[in-house]
């Protein structure tokens, strides 16, 4: 018992002296034949679609587990709050798994992101994969804990032909070890500029609603990457000027735009599209913008490594994204 006291203060002694040095810690790489652990934390998902994913990542070399109540459905969540942060608690506690992936998002990953227990998995970190709700325990694992996450694919949005599409292809390249750089098209709303940061962000509802939590992501310095799906423009305008209203967007290093998916307008008309809305929120800034960055609720969502430094180069004609 003292041993195990022993070591647990000492851990948390670590980690705040990681924190003070803002050093930031990038889990193991996948070599194959590693164990990829697949759980449900947020809204529920059809077994077709899980065994679709499974397979793949199967032929693609690798060995799958998946959680106890991976398929569960408790209303629209994928089982009890204290359901699915058991079967996340478990991938984050056995040392066997290498990587988790979330198979979707939907609503739930708040819910449960004060149940886990980050102990042991600061002993053996390791990748855990998702967007859109799971931006939730991304922010919080670089906040807290300063470990790099992946912003990327998740079996929900898998091929149902069961064929390897790009965003997958370039998901098992970064977690084996590949940095990811990026060229992609010029946008009309673009600022040109270059700048160098750690990426953070996600998904803009998640990361307003962790504003004033342990959770909250800082911006100053860093490049902010944004994405956001079915929002009417005027909420997400209110949520924009929540970031701005808090801080979030004046001491920014770079803000990169992902796929604003399916935003509807009210009957009245808002008048900007979403694109507009995050322009105007920034117009007063002078930090590099980028826009339609291939990454969010996309057909191919490219990985992107939350707590990474980054190099962003916004010229005229494209747009460079370097990973460190």
């Amino acid at each position: 018992m003292l041993i195990s006291r022993f070591k647990y203060v000492f851990f948390q002694e670590f980690l705040f002296l990681q924190q003070k040095a803002n050093i930031v810690i990038t889990p193991s790489n996948l070599t194959k034949g590693d164990l990829i652990g697949l759980v449900s934390p947020a809204s529920a998902i059809e077994a077709p679609v899980l065994n679709n994913a499974a397979a793949l990542i199967k032929r693609m070399g690798y060995r799958v587990i998946t959680g106890k109540h991976v398929l569960d459905k408790y209303h629209q969540f994928a089982g009890t709050d204290e359901n699915r942060a058991a079967d996340f608690q478990q991938m984050l506690d056995q040392t066997e798994v290498r990587m988790i992936l979330c198979t979707r998002g939907g609503y739930g990953t708040m819910r449960i992101i004060d149940k886990l227990d980050f102990t042991r998995f600061m002993e053996h970190p390791k990748w855990i994969v998702g967007f859109s709700d799971i931006t939730a325990i991304q922010n919080h694992l670089y906040t807290v804990h300063g470990v790099e996450s992946i912003h990327g694919i998740m079996p929900l949005n898998y091929p149902e032909c069961g064929n390897i599409c790009t965003a997958i292809d370039k998901l098992f390249q970064v977690v084996s070890g590949k940095n990811p750089n990026y060229a992609v098209p010029a946008h009309p709303l673009n600022r040109p500029g270059k700048s160098q940061g750690v990426l953070v962000g996600g998904n803009l509802a998640i990361i307003t609603s962790q504003i004033g939590s342990v959770s909250e992501i800082d911006t100053d310095g860093r490049i902010l990457f944004l994405e956001e799906v079915d929002e009417k423009l005027y909420r997400f305008d209110r949520m924009m000027l929540t970031l701005k209203r808090a801080g979030k967007l004046s001491n920014l290093a770079g803000l990169v735009v992902g796929g604003l998916t399916e935003m509807t307008d009210s009957a009245k008309g808002y008048g900007n599209n979403a694109e507009e809305i995050v322009a105007d929120a920034v117009k007063e800034f002078d930090f590099p913008v980028c826009f339609a960055f291939p990454a969010g609720h996309i057909k191919e969502n490219y990985p992107l490594i939350i707590g990474r430094e980054v190099a962003l180069d916004v010229r005229e004609q494209s747009v460079r994204l370097d990973f460190k």
